[in-house]
């Protein structure tokens, strides 16, 4: 029974302290949370219990297992409930809550559930860039979430999000550890500077790109784009020699690459997954024409991809708000739009999506619920509220540090940010503390610094100690902030 939580024999054994929004019933086996334990009870003499790690005993008929929260017992207990594997989601709405901590699924499934359940959740996600920086690996990061998920009693489909992927060893790794989605990072294969190159250079840059890997010739590509016009739901988008210059020097050597990727993944993948491929970490926007060019090559090339991350107009810092004009962004994001739907369809991702809370009604509707938002650190922002709520003293320590190292550790982000527009630590009472939390600069130096916060042992375990022993706090906090994140996606595209 998926979810059963009937007659369940565990909790009528003595000494056993079950989480009960844990317990489940499946198939005569009974699996629930017990303090820092996993319990497992079988029936007797069943030989799939040798899959789970831990300490047996005989209980009747049945046969009680208490074992270890390890990536063994998280593999055994996915292949129980089957529920608990990561899957492709296709083109519902969905949302990807990033946890840098592995100590965030409870507070995501719990405001997923409050907003009505109707948003596809991808719990497990993490860049490479991301595990470096924490010190997890990719299998870490799907059976953190995998506990999590459990810890909540989620029966739902859902996601994992292998994110960022720039080589094929990133791939192989991911696909090794269970993941369902991988993102296609060839942000390095962009070049930005194509816009503003003079036409000799534009033209030698063209004709050194890599036709071979691309399988098309100049002549080939022109007569593709420059003998039509593209029409888009009463939208006319036309190639003038200028703009397939700009469209293949820029993105040109990006879509060869992601090609590489897809087939890669598709030659070593044993189960299904889903794509999505991201121009999102550049300087310059990705124009409709340019976006066209993108979608038409990748699928010329038989790439398939469930969603896309242009770079859009404005700013996209991380933790905080959209900058720059809400109804321009609406107007740009309308045409991105109808390129999805009519060259798909697929959806539109929405990356450094954390925070951003003026343009969520806009994109929903734009797209018509053919989007996914993609959160990470906002998570770890709301760790450090629960820190400073709880631990003053420690989240002074953090502050403090991560002011020492954001000059550093910026470099890899496009933030904006200033450290002579943030108090210094002394300058702010306790009570004050997690005010710097709403503050635009202090909430960047926070965010960006959670690497090496994070590899400071100092710091490090006493943070996810007072997580650990407060995760009620910690759940309670998370599912209040992303309640306000995910509604406007819950409404699939309906303004109120």
């Amino acid at each position: 029974m998926k979810g059963g939580k009937e007659e369940a024999g565990l909790l009528a054994l003595e000494g056993l302290e079950i989480r009960r929004s844990s317990l489940t019933l499946s198939e005569g086996w009974e699996f629930a949370l017990a303090g820092e334990d996993i319990a497992v009870l079988a029936p007797k003499g069943s030989p799939e219990i040798g899959k789970f790690e831990g300490e047996t005993s005989a209980r009747g008929e049945r046969t009680l297992l208490l074992g270890p929260l390890s990536g063994r017992n998280a593999s055994a207990l996915r292949s129980r409930l089957p529920w608990l594997r990561p899957r492709p989601l296709g083109l519902r709405t969905s949302a990807g809550m990033g946890d840098r901590l592995g100590l965030a699924t409870p507070g995501h499934v719990r405001a997923v559930r409050a907003v009505g359940g109707s948003i596809a959740p991808i719990f497990a996600q993490q860049s490479i860039r991301e595990m470096e920086r924490t010190g997890r690996s990719p299998q870490r990061v799907v059976d953190d979430a995998t506990w999590g998920a459990f810890a909540e009693g989620w029966d739902g489909d859902l996601g994992a999000d292998a994110d960022h992927l720039k080589t094929t060893a990133n791939i192989d790794a991911c696909l090794e550890a269970g993941y369902s989605f991988f993102t296609f990072d060839p942000g390095e294969h962009v070049d930005d500077a194509a816009e503003g190159i003079d036409p000799a250079g534009l033209r030698e840059k063209f004709q050194g790109l890599p036709w071979d890997d691309l399988e098309d010739r100049p002549d080939d590509l022109k007569r593709r784009y420059l003998t039509k016009d593209f029409e888009f739901e009463g939208c006319c988008i036309s190639f003038d020699e200028r703009s397939l210059a700009v469209a293949a020097v820029k993105y040109g050597r990006a879509v060869a690459h992601a090609a590489r990727m897809y087939r890669h993944l598709q030659k070593n993948a044993c189960r299904e997954f889903e794509v999505e491929v991201s121009v999102d970490e550049t300087d310059s926007p990705t124009t409709h024409v340019q976006h066209v060019y993108i979608a038409t090559e990748l699928k010329r090339l038989g790439v398939e991809w469930v969603s896309l991350a242009p770079r859009y107009v404005g700013r996209f810092e991380k933790g905080v708000d959209y900058i720059g004009n809400v109804e321009a962004f609406e107007r740009d994001f309308a045409v991105h739009a109808a390129i999805a739907r009519a060259l798909g369809p697929y959806k539109l991702s929405l990356h450094s999506g954390s925070d951003k809370f003026s343009i969520y009604p806009a994109a929903v509707h734009q797209s018509r619920g053919l989007v996914h938002l993609k959160t990470a650190g906002t998570s770890y922002l709301e760790a450090l509220r629960t820190v400073a709520a709880l631990d003053p003293a420690l989240f002074r320590e953090i502050y403090a540090f991560a002011r020492e190292h954001y000059e550093e550790d910026r470099s890899s982000y496009h933030v904006s940010a200033e450290l002579s527009r943030t108090p210094e630590p002394e300058e702010v009472d306790d009570a004050e503390l997690t005010a710097l939390l709403e503050g635009f600069d202090p909430r960047e130096v926070l965010h960006v610094t959670f690497g090496s916060v994070l590899r400071k042992e100092g710091l490090r375990g006493r943070l996810l100690g007072l997580l650990r022993s407060h995760s009620e706090e910690y759940a309670s906090n998370l599912k209040e902030h992303f309640v306000r994140h995910l509604e406007p996606f819950a409404s699939g595209g309906e303004r109120g």
